[in-house]
């Protein structure tokens, strides 16, 4: 597995696997109504680019398939972490993390923030960020339950079995 920089031509294949891990590894913890409005079916590409074009990305990469992603901004905000489905519970996230915070702590960030999803809860509270505010945002009339976290960016290399 190699973890590299994101390139645009990686777009279309970095929005499906967001796409698939929502609707199939979220599920567990959202609603149907909740899955459409986080991840529509047709996602709009060219929102998605611009949002990755504010944010550093860093792609898992095994065998010339994208495992999964992970975006932050410059002063330690997660934006995104995510698996794709067929790699689940592999290591995949916990790899794009210790890159981030390499690079993170390099730059002489030492606190994280980011809003966690019900399912990145654990996968962030183990590595030592803690809640500091459950939150309820609203997005097409739909709620969502999220968290806002913070911690140091060394962070744990405890590795979750599972």
């Amino acid at each position: 597995m190699i973890i590299r920089p994101y390139t645009d031509q990686d777009l279309a294949e970095v929005v499906a696997l967001f796409t698939d891990s929502v609707h199939q590894i979220a599920s567990r913890s959202y609603t149907p109504e909740q899955l459409v409005i986080w991840a529509p079916p047709a996602p709009d590409l060219e929102q998605w680019r611009a949002r990755l074009s504010g944010v550093e990305t860093l792609v898992a990469e095994s065998g010339g398939v994208i495992a999964g992603f992970l975006s932050f901004t410059s002063n330690g905000h997660i934006e995104f972490l995510f698996t794709a489905p067929t790699f689940a519970r592999q290591g995949v996230a916990s790899l794009l993390y210790q890159a981030a915070m390499q690079r993170l702590t390099a730059n002489g960030v030492d606190t994280l923030t980011t809003d966690a999803s019900l399912e990145a809860l654990p996968f962030f509270e183990s590595r030592g960020l803690k809640v500091s505010k459950e939150q309820t945002v609203e997005r097409n009339g739909v709620k969502f339950r999220r968290f806002a976290m913070t911690g140091p960016s060394k962070g744990s290399n405890h590795h979750r079995s599972g």
